[in-house]
């Protein structure tokens, strides 16, 4: 029997709000190579990556944050969010970190693949061309499904820190 796949990211969040109500937008990527280019919609992802059972969730996720940015992690606190299984059945673990980023200064890392397929040339494509900060919204049509469930989970708990009493 094979191992199941399980995947871990990062999804880095910045606090926007008007009117007192405390909301979020995130920053996701969309996916590269040739089967994504000209879809917008369910063709975005958070920075995640598959790692091995030799590897710590956390430490895939950072990994894999670099890998496809090509900058560090940002410092702030890691905010879990939990588990969702994939259509494909892969489970992905993602953490929130609140931080800002310039998506300019973002350099995706790449990766080789036959294409056209069995043309037999190999053409490298970025793992993400391109980043972009969303609202809640943006981000529920842009992201793959299986993906959404995290921008929820992050959206009500800044929301429930914001109505929280101040102790």
């Amino acid at each position: 029997m094979s191992a199941a796949r399980r995947s871990a990211g990062l999804l880095l969040f910045r606090t926007a709000g008007t009117d007192g109500e405390r909301d979020v937008e995130v920053l996701i990527g969309h996916m590269g190579g040739p089967f994504w280019a000209g879809r917008e919609e369910a063709a975005w992802s958070v920075p995640k990556g598959e790692y091995g059972p030799d590897e710590e969730p956390e430490e895939a996720a950072r990994r894999e944050f670099e890998e496809e940015l090509g900058l560090p992690v940002p410092d702030g606190v890691w905010l879990p969010l939990g588990e969702a299984r994939q259509r494909s059945g892969k489970t992905v673990t993602v953490w929130a970190v609140e931080a800002e980023l310039d998506v300019a200064a973002v350099v995706p890392g790449t990766f080789t693949m036959e294409w056209p397929r069995g043309s037999g040339v190999r053409r490298e494509f970025p793992e993400m061309d391109r980043f972009a900060w969303c609202t809640p919204e943006e981000a529920a049509e842009r992201l793959i499904t299986g993906q959404r469930v995290f921008v929820e989970r992050l959206r009500d708990r800044v929301r429930g820190e914001a109505a929280a009493p101040d102790a």
